[in-house]
């Protein structure tokens, strides 16, 4: 249903739970205006606040309001064979002996860093088909390496595979199977608390917030992350990788406060983070920091920019934005964010021609993420029912399949 309109799904999803407009609003505490206009398509998009808020009042996901993202649609039919094999391998057949690697000859703890590395990497350029080709060989690899060997290599194998397990967690996050994801991350913690990484289970710990905020689950998203925090700024606070870990932990317990309506608590942990981003430059660098966590002034600014659109504050987003210079080793995906953001804000504003200019370069740096991305659709339909249509939005709007 990823080409479905949020209007005809919200109003699918509302009468299936036999609620009138004014019903539904009264349990969201959303106004019958904003219902109507969605459900009449007068409006194309709505504030991740306010679907969260919807979701709760029909009793649903969040990923059943938003749909699946274009590029990977549900038709109802029977999953493709590449996701098949993802779910084998983070789930594998009960009494069955386990798959070997093809090749054990060279496999080493720092070559399965490296494939784990490189599966991160495709992620964050939303590679996600080739992905899923390689995720089960770097898991049944990660499998075989904790497995055997002395203690010290059992160990490395152990913080590999609960690495390369919260890397399938994150991506079935983003094909919607939020149930395999939590699956997966359940399994990468038990293999984190056996490994040689004592930060691993903070990382899956975020991972496992970010899953529950796409079942709504807001609060639990948020306990999870604070306790999580409070955890390694006991323990790790000397480091760069815990302060990275801590860091991108209080980002995520500020995004589920900011979804669940309460600005002000978010941005104030925002800004403590962001405080905390000086700390790095007194630190050695980890030297795979990206596997640590994305944690640095950029990425901070990036999540504040969010919040900011999110919660209709379209000047202070395009002011935040504003002359921020990102670092080097922040990922195409928080670009793309960044981005659309911007568009959202420019959008909001009523510049038609700024929104268009953003998604445009998003379009020539980050194709893949563009089309992965629902609110890039939510825009370019917003815009094209416009009064005025920019230079580029054609051209934007056939990109993302809005028109033909």
């Amino acid at each position: 249903m990823g080409s479905e309109h949020l209007g005809d799904r919200l109003a699918r999803l509302r009468r299936l739970a036999g609620l009138t407009q004014e019903a539904l609003a009264g349990r969201s505490g959303v106004s019958s205006d904003v219902v109507r206009k969605l459900e009449q398509k007068r409006k194309h998009s709505a504030r991740l606040p306010t679907l969260h808020a919807l979701a709760r009042g029909l009793g649903v996901e969040l990923t059943a309001l938003l749909g699946d993202p274009p590029g990977v649609p549900s038709t109802g039919d029977a999953e493709p064979p590449q996701l098949v094999a993802v779910r084998r391998a983070i789930t594998p057949p009960m009494f069955a002996p386990p798959p070997e690697p093809e090749s054990t000859e060279r496999l080493t703890a720092a070559l399965l860093r490296k494939e784990v590395a490189e599966g991160w990497t495709l992620y964050h350029s939303a590679e996600f088909a080739t992905l899923m080709d390689v995720l089960p060989g770097i898991i049944t690899d990660a499998r075989f390496v904790a497995a055997v060997g002395d203690t010290d290599t059992r160990a490395a194998g152990q913080a590999a595979l609960g690495k390369a397990l919260q890397l399938g967690g994150h991506l079935a996050i983003r094909l919607g199977k939020t149930d395999l994801a939590l699956s997966a991350l359940e399994r990468a913690m038990t293999a984190a608390e056996q490994s040689s990484d004592p930060l691993l289970p903070s990382m899956i710990y975020n991972s496992v917030a970010w899953n529950y905020q796409r079942q709504n689950r807001l609060d639990d998203a948020e306990q999870v992350a604070v306790h999580a925090a409070d955890g390694v700024e006991r323990e790790h606070h000397h480091t760069a990788e815990g302060v990275r870990v801590w860091g991108g932990l209080l980002m995520s317990a500020a995004t589920s406060a900011a979804r669940s309506g309460d600005y002000e608590t978010a941005n104030e942990m925002m800004r403590t983070a962001e405080a905390a981003t000086r700390r790095l430059a007194t630190l050695p660098s980890p030297a795979e920091g990206r596997m640590i966590s994305v944690f640095s002034r950029s990425s901070v600014r990036i999540e504040r920019v969010r919040l900011a659109v999110q919660h209709a504050r379209p000047e202070e987003a395009l002011s935040l934005a504003q002359g921020l210079r990102l670092s080097a080793d922040t990922p195409p995906s928080w670009r793309t964010w960044l981005l659309l953001d911007v568009a959202r804000a420019h959008a909001d504003l009523g510049n038609a021609e700024g929104a268009a200019q953003a998604l445009e370069r998003l379009r020539r740096i980050a194709p893949a993420w563009l089309r992965h991305h629902t609110l890039a659709v939510s825009i370019v339909s917003d815009l094209w029912a416009g009064a005025s249509r920019p230079p580029g939005l054609r051209k934007l709007a056939r990109f993302l399949g809005v028109i033909n």
